[in-house]
């Protein structure tokens, strides 16, 4: 074990002191016997260099009893517990469960705060050693519960925890809740899937279109089959979103009287927009293009984005309130400094349209290819049947690439210094490219355009031997020796895009670094008062997820800016269960979207079509929805669970079964000391029972356990608390079971009938099937003991 600082605490606010020291990374130390195992294993990602003991603290290990109950302090021991006269006449459940854990060793050093507040149990997570190595599970800064789809016969049957982001929600810049409105799909509710959905990109319809679906990247299923086709039911939900948008983008309901002005109508500027028009804001849009829309409009061709997505899209948020301006141009039209003196806040969003040169001789003959997919149409017009380069390897290369071939281009070819591995286009839009019938070159560079009386006739190109330095920097290295000739009377550039910054004249001062305008990252506030900036004008060309992410970023920055607000506290909600469709670990292939037959693909018509309703539902039914799966081996904690106990801790005092829902890898925060529990007195008016399973009577894991308080009069249930151990991430209420049983007397049929509605909602995986029926029993037996002591 690695060596730790031992300090003995003096008192409760000492000890707290030196948690909330982060030099110290401290723990607290109680009991002993579940710390010092943890540590011994290694098993969490962070090594505590202090350990606080508070068994040192006075006063702590109290066991009274007065009118309004009864006051167990944290460090009380187990034993004692098990074997105070109080508790065993007057609360003898609790001793029931102390006496139940482990070996009187255990018994003699453990304490009920140390039992409270052990760690989960799972194979994965205590003995890495014995299932060959340590594993990154969800609860040691993973992402995968190995035991959804592995050695799971101790783990919950009652769904899972959800302890970290879901790889799908972290990996996406947007960090869209995808579990949380996948659930929702699962249970037919559409619309609340649409409002999740909202909450972090409010143009799902085009993104599911023309994202990289980072999601999928990093969805654990498909390191089982395949991945989840998140982006297919992101594509049904944003449609529907559009279709229905009188429900989901409306106005606000008050008017805050703060006037907004956003340059620019590209992904980040009409995220903002929506958010900043949401909280209640009014929002004045101008675009220098005929249409708004931005690239989104005029640079993603229509047969990935078609143009009525877009136009929907900006008709909604114009219902909304949001104001369009186009034709505009900022900088020409009017100038910058007067939104500034005009406006609350201006917001810049003018995105990179802008070429880059890379200093090929003869480059000027060649042709941008953003200004291609512009004008496509009239650029196109005498190029039909000719062959045509296109130099690079993104996804606008490939837009250029299948654009050209689609219009009549006889032979179309990409060149580009990335590696087949390492290109910056999805494999979805190479795939599409090869199908189309167009070369692609990995690894070669521009080295000398060819002409032919002032006309190109071709390219040069050169082996690309490495496109980064050894620092990560892109600084592309050529074996100038091999290279290979590619004839064509059109060269093609896409290699990227530049911002124009020229908008910003003299008057306006803005900090600017290497022709980005430099913002505050966590606010996106430029040097000037009032003005803000997001997306690619501050970061270089990236992606629309990207920009999505950003701009909802800045709308808070600029929201708070304008009204003095606080941020609020936008991480996602963790500790809840979580569920999922108990058919999700059958080997499954995912839902592809039908494509629009080769020889029917042009340019106006979108290649792909979307997924049914029945196969969304379908889909969605394949996300493991990931979260942790072990079980809380408390035992105490479900009797008290059933007592309606509370807990107290130096910062707060709560019920127990609140903050068993709130909590998520720990039951208190790292700097928060649980100090007593508190039973009320009104616990002694019930029929209290514990009862476990187990697989030896030394052993303290339960493996499903069941607590009950009951009141019975003359053979009626009058209340009922039914709480299952050891078969959920926290101690789990009954609460249909204990209500179908208020009211009735209690019988054999009746304890059957409440034991099947306790369990109905059980989600058992492959090995863990037997806890339902063991579960079932230990109900039924907890009511028809209950009717059996109060006959006696």
């Amino acid at each position: 074990m690695k060596n730790f600082n031992h300090t003995d605490a003096e008192s409760l606010s000492q000890a707290a002191g030196i948690l909330k020291e982060e030099q110290q990374n401290a723990r607290v130390i109680a009991g002993g016997t579940d710390l010092l195992s943890v540590l011994k294993h290694k098993l969490e990602p962070d090594y505590p260099e202090t350990i606080v003991n508070i068994k040192s603290i006075e006063g702590l290990d109290h066991i009274v009893e007065d009118e309004d109950g009864l006051k167990i302090g944290a460090t009380a021991k187990l034993c004692d517990i098990a074997s105070s006269p109080l508790i065993q006449q007057e609360y003898g459940a609790l001793a029931d469960a102390a006496r139940s854990v482990a070996t009187p060793l255990i018994r003699n050093l453990a304490t009920i705060g140390g039992n409270l507040c052990q760690e989960v149990r799972c194979w994965y997570y205590r003995y890495p050693d014995e299932i060959g190595g340590r594993i990154q599970c969800l609860r040691k800064g993973g992402d995968t519960c190995n035991a959804m789809t592995g050695e799971n016969k101790n783990h919950s049957i009652f769904g899972a925890r959800k302890v970290n982001l879901s790889g799908c929600s972290s990996n996406c810049p947007a960090h869209v809740d995808i579990p949380e409105y996948l659930a929702k799909l699962r249970a037919g509710d559409l619309d609340g899937a649409a409002s999740i959905l909202l909450e972090a990109n409010p143009i799902p319809a085009v993104t599911s279109r023309v994202c990289t679906h980072f999601c999928q990247m990093n969805c654990k299923r498909k390191e089982y089959d395949d991945n989840v086709n998140i982006g297919g039911m992101e594509r049904y939900v944003g449609d529907h979103i559009l279709e229905h948008s009188d429900r989901f983008m409306v106005p606000p309901k008050t008017d805050s009287g703060k006037r907004v002005a956003i340059v620019g109508s590209g992904p980040a500027g009409l995220t903002a927009a929506f958010y900043l028009r949401s909280r209640g804001h009014s929002v004045r849009v101008y675009d220098k293009m005929e249409e708004a829309g931005g690239l989104l409009r005029y640079a993603i061709p229509e047969y990935r984005l078609p143009k009525e997505i877009v136009r929907n899209l900006i008709s909604a948020l114009e219902h909304m309130g949001i104001e369009f301006l186009t034709g505009i141009e900022i900088g020409k039209d009017i100038p910058v400094n007067d939104l500034v003196e005009q406006y609350d806040s201006v917001f810049l969003n003018t995105g990179a349209w802008k070429r880059p040169l890379i200093g090929l001789d003869g480059e000027e003959l060649t042709t941008f290819g953003l200004d291609f997919l512009i004008e496509v149409n009239k650029w196109m017009e005498s190029k039909i049947g000719k062959d045509i380069i296109v130099v690079g390897g993104g996804n606008v290369a490939v837009d250029v690439a299948i654009t050209a071939k689609r219009l009549g281009a006889a032979n179309v070819v990409m060149a580009c210094l990335e590696p087949e591995d390492q290109m910056p286009a999805s494999e979805e839009e190479l795939n599409r490219a090869r199908e189309e019938g167009i070369t692609i070159l990995p690894s070669w560079g521009p080295k000398e355009i060819l002409r032919d009386n002032g006309k190109i006739a071709g390219l040069v190109l050169k082996r690309c031997t490495a496109v980064f330095n050894e620092q990560g920097h892109f600084a592309p290295s050529y074996d100038e020796n091999e290279t290979t000739i590619l004839y064509g009377s059109s060269i093609l550039m896409a290699v990227g895009q530049k911002t124009d910054l020229s908008f910003l004249g003299e008057a306006l001062e803005l900090e600017v670094s290497r022709g980005l305008i430099s913002v505050d990252p966590l606010t996106m506030k430029t040097s000037v008062d009032k003005v803000f900036a997001v997306g690619d004008v501050t970061t270089g060309p990236k992606t629309v997820v990207d920009a999505i992410a950003d701009g909802k970023k800045a709308s808070v920055a600029v929201h708070c800016f304008m009204t003095g607000e606080a941020e609020g506290d936008v991480r996602h909600p963790l500790g809840g269960l979580i569920t999922f469709d108990a058919s999700c670990t059958g080997h499954s292939k995912a839902a592809r979207l039908p494509e629009r037959p080769k020889e029917e693909r042009g340019l106006h018509l979108e290649d792909s079509y979307g997924l049914t309703l029945e196969q969304v539902q379908e889909e969605a039914k394949r996300c493991f929805n990931c979260g942790c799966l072990a079980v809380n081996p408390s035992d105490v904690a479900t009797v008290l669970t059933a007592m309606d106990a509370e807990i107290i801790t130096n910062k707060r005092r709560e019920p127990i079964g609140e903050m068993m829902k709130k909590s998520h890898c720990r039951l208190v925060e790292e700097d928060e000391i649980l100090t007593e529990i508190r039973i009320p007195a009104s616990a002694k008016n019930y029929r209290i029972g514990y009862d476990k399973f187990r697989v030896r009577d030394s052993h303290d894991f339960a493996v499903v356990s069941v607590a009950s308080a009951y009141k019975v009069q003359d053979g009626v249930v009058t209340d009922a608390r039914i709480v299952l151990g050891a078969v959920a991430p926290i101690p789990l209420r009954a609460k249909e079971a204990e209500a179908y049983i208020i009211g009735k007397a209690v019988t054999g049929e009746l304890a059957a009938e409440a034991a099947e509605i306790a369990l109905q909602g059980a989600l058992p995986l492959s090995k863990n099937g037997y806890k339902v029926q063991i579960a079932k029993t230990l109900v039924r037996n907890s009511l028809l003991n209950a009717r059996n002591s109060t006959e006696e």
